[in-house]
């Protein structure tokens, strides 16, 4: 156990799968206590249970809310259950948008309500949990306030036209979260992930593509697993992290760099 980590919670948003529940595992062996809000179908919560029940059977308290995280009545459900300056990590990582193109007919073009959708589940809704947890005064005396981002917010992929908005509004708010939430001891930073096979990004048109070329391009010619990108989530968190603040770090062997 990490004594920084005694008696503070970690909420993650988007946390039954991928980079969210990697994260839960990675800080939960490490003593932090784990508050997942997910959106799931019955038949995938059997898996979920197991790994909650072994995050609790290694001391961790676990919560999970099986709801719809970008409604407030979700918001105000969940807070009322974290403890008064108890949150010591903020952990967004909801994987809900469109990958239409902005070629094709009426039924497959990306629209104006996809984008919308898409940038308020991966980008804006961020920022509304922050501010959340803030009015709450949820947050720890030194807490983390982290999302998750891509290579995709500066570069073309086919299908990820809304995702990249999204990804680049993400970072947008990080800036400024960084700045005008440093007066709280929050720190706000974003996490690029290299190309990681969750099942979000095996939706990504073209995807198996993708993973072939990402191989190629990172020097360690592998992809990145969830647990790599855990470990940065978990590296942010430790006392020693307390003056990185506004920082996109990227966690992906060196892919992003040809």
């Amino acid at each position: 156990m990490d004594t920084e980590f005694k008696n503070n919670w970690a909420l993650i948003i988007g946390g039954s799968s991928g980079l969210g529940l990697a994260s839960a595992k990675k800080l939960a062996a490490h003593g932090m206590n784990i508050c997942i809000v997910h959106r799931d179908r019955k038949s995938n919560l059997p898996e979920l249970e197991k790994e909650v029940l072994d995050m609790r059977t290694k001391g961790s308290e676990v919560l999970t809310f099986n709801m719809n995280a970008l409604s407030k009545e979700t918001q105000i459900e969940v807070l009322s259950k974290l403890p008064k300056k108890g949150v010591k990590l903020l952990l967004h990582s909801v994987a809900k948008g469109s990958l239409k193109a902005m070629m094709g007919d009426a039924s497959t073009t990306l629209s104006k309500e996809d984008l919308d959708i898409t940038i308020h589940a991966m980008g804006t809704n961020w920022y509304e949990w922050t501010d959340a947890l803030r009015d709450h005064s949820l947050f720890a005396n030194s807490a983390r306030n982290i999302a998750f981002t891509s290579e995709g917010s500066t570069k073309v992929w086919p299908g990820y036209g809304a995702v990249s908005a999204a990804k680049a509004t993400l970072e947008a708010l990080m800036r400024n979260m960084a700045v005008e939430f440093a007066p709280l001891g929050l720190t706000t930073n974003c996490i690029q992930a290299g190309t990681t096979q969750t099942a979000s990004f095996q939706m990504i048109p073209g995807s198996e593509k993708l993973a072939d070329m990402a191989k190629k391009r990172n020097p360690f010619k592998r992809l990145t697993t969830p647990e790599d990108v855990a470990n940065a989530v978990y590296l942010l968190c430790k006392d020693e992290a307390q003056w990185i603040n506004g920082t996109v770090l990227k966690a992906d062997g060196g892919e992003s760099l040809r």
